[in-house]
């Protein structure tokens, strides 16, 4: 039976990462992950313009994000 070190697998999933890197765009490769993110910060009312939506998207973004990096600095200040 073979035995694989952590090392070897280390390297195997690096140049397996760059070759498929290699052959595809990044948005092919993480496109639909990036979508259904997003969507979660989409607003669902209706009558919205596309400018007011994505407004609002990104603004929701941003809170997400900066609660985040808040509840980040808090963990780190407990240590």
């Amino acid at each position: 039976m073979a035995r694989f070190n952590s090392a070897d697998m280390a390297l195997r999933g690096r140049i397996g990462g760059y070759s498929r890197a290699s052959k595809y765009s990044p948005d092919q490769l993480t496109g639909a992950a990036r979508q259904g993110f997003m969507a979660r910060f989409q607003p669902q009312e209706e009558g919205l313009s596309q400018e007011e939506r994505d407004r609002r998207t990104q603004a929701a973004l941003r809170a997400h994000m900066a609660k985040l990096a808040r509840l980040s600095a808090v963990k780190r200040a407990s240590r």
